[in-house]
């Protein structure tokens, strides 16, 4: 099993502000997903979003048990965009996988057609 760093919140966001003071350009938020359900898996990152959000600059990404249902509340506290690679990697046919970040892009108002999404929301696949 890999090593695992966990800081507390307050340590996160002094580390979010720390980051943004040494020229970070994004500060992504992970946390440990220890609940099943859907909005459970991803309130760890749900509730950083909102206080680093509001400490810093830079646009803060969040990750971690997000998907179609929990991506609008990661905006909604704060959040510039939003990771969903777990949600797609899990997906083993790829018409799923396009299906999946579809219906996450129009879950935030996105088109996932649309060629250029300058101003609009981020989702990340990794």
């Amino acid at each position: 099993m890999p090593h695992t760093h966990t800081l507390s919140l307050p340590d996160q966001i002094k580390l979010a502000e720390l980051l943004e003071q040494e020229g970070v350009g994004i500060a992504q938020i992970l946390r440990n997903r220890v609940f099943l359900g859907l909005i459970e898996k991803a309130m760890p990152s749900l509730e950083a979003a909102y206080p680093i959000s509001r400490v810093v600059k830079i646009p803060v990404m969040c990750s971690s048990g997000l998907g179609v249902v929990t991506a609008p509340m990661a905006i909604t506290a704060g959040a510039s965009g939003v990771g969903v690679g777990s949600a797609i990697n899990k997906l083993n046919d790829v018409v799923a996988m396009i299906a999946q970040v579809r219906s996450t892009a129009a879950s935030l108002g996105i088109s996932a057609d649309k060629s250029s999404l300058a101003d609009e929301k981020i989702v990340s696949v990794t």
